[in-house]
């Protein structure tokens, strides 16, 4: 079992460092899409995944709110007006589609966030995220056993990773957002939109999210891939070197605290498209998921909030 999930890992490393390879040969930055690396660890750790199961949710929802943040970034001056449409319309989109593929939240936010404005940029997603797709169907094509049973945990995981039910949670997930993006912009701190992911699916469901009981551990691994991916930026420059390295640390780190948070290995790579990544991102990436911790257990005391969610059976 250690075996295969290593061999799993090192699937998803390869794809990571392709994506890297061909940015870096077509100075299309945004091929490098950090979210890539969360979901190809899963997709390849959790055959039986809810994204593994969704192959054409994985291509295609990234590449739509891609498109919608992108225009959202050329048309809007950048503020939090801009900000709470391209989350706004990302969420709209998930509920919509019923898409499990919680990571196109963070494809929105990017052009709005790091100011992206490249006509390139949801094409340079629809290929990533299309070339995973077929990477994952051909893989169970071709797979000679069945993929091991889920237990609880996985069980749990796979729920997480499934669309919000009801609006219940928007309350809570709102008081995370606008102060978070707002107290951003006023210090000057950089906008991390996987953090927007890992809030959605805490506050979308909120009793059976397998980090919501430990959420210090969950700030640990954030940080920490984020210091090590703007460290391996710093020492080797944005490049698959960087990129397979930030992803290995990352995957490291959440084996080091039994963590399944694929949305946080994306942190460790958004260096990778950052200008100049160093301890401002860093800091950016700890006091935002602070605040994220903090908003969690308020919203948590109050009766009849962030209980909505079905429990594991």
């Amino acid at each position: 079992m250690r075996f295969e999930r290593t061999r799993a890992e090192g699937w998803a490393a390869g794809v990571v460092a392709l994506a890297a390879v061909a940015a870096r040969a077509s100075g299309v930055s945004t091929l490098m899409f950090p979210e890539l690396g969360a979901l190809a660890h899963d997709v390849f750790t959790r055959p039986q995944g809810a994204w593994a199961r969704a192959p054409g949710m994985l291509a295609f929802t990234p590449a739509l709110t891609a498109f919608i943040g992108l225009g959202l970034a050329r048309w809007l001056p950048l503020g939090l007006p801009a900000l709470m449409l391209s989350l706004g319309s990302s969420l709209l989109l998930l509920a919509l589609l019923r898409s499990p593929v919680a990571p196109a939240i963070s494809a929105g936010m990017l052009p709005v966030a790091l100011r992206v404005r490249s006509p390139w940029y949801p094409g340079s997603i629809l290929l990533v995220t299309g070339i995973l797709a077929v990477v994952v169907v051909l893989r169970a094509v071709l797979r000679r056993r069945p993929p091991p049973a889920d237990n609880g945990a996985s069980r749990a995981d796979d729920q997480t990773e499934m669309p919000a039910r009801g609006w219940r949670w928007l309350p809570g997930y709102a008081w995370f957002a606008l102060p978070g993006s707002a107290g951003a912009m006023h210090w000057h701190l950089l906008l991390v939109p996987p953090v927007f992911v890992i809030a959605y699916e805490m506050f979308a469901h909120p009793d059976i999210c397998p980090w919501r009981a430990r959420p210090w551990g969950l700030l640990a691994a954030c940080a920490g891939g984020a210091a090590a991916g703007a460290a391996m930026v710093a020492w080797l420059g944005p490049g698959p070197v960087s990129a397979v390295a930030s992803l290995t640390v990352g995957i490291v780190l959440l084996r080091a605290l039994d963590l399944h948070a694929p949305p946080a290995l994306a942190i460790g790579l958004l260096p990778q498209i950052i200008p100049d990544p160093g301890p401002h991102f860093v800091a950016s990436v700890a006091l935002l998921c602070l605040w994220l911790v903090t908003s969690f257990a308020l919203a948590s005391r109050i009766p009849g909030n962030l209980s909505h969610a079905r429990r594991p059976a």
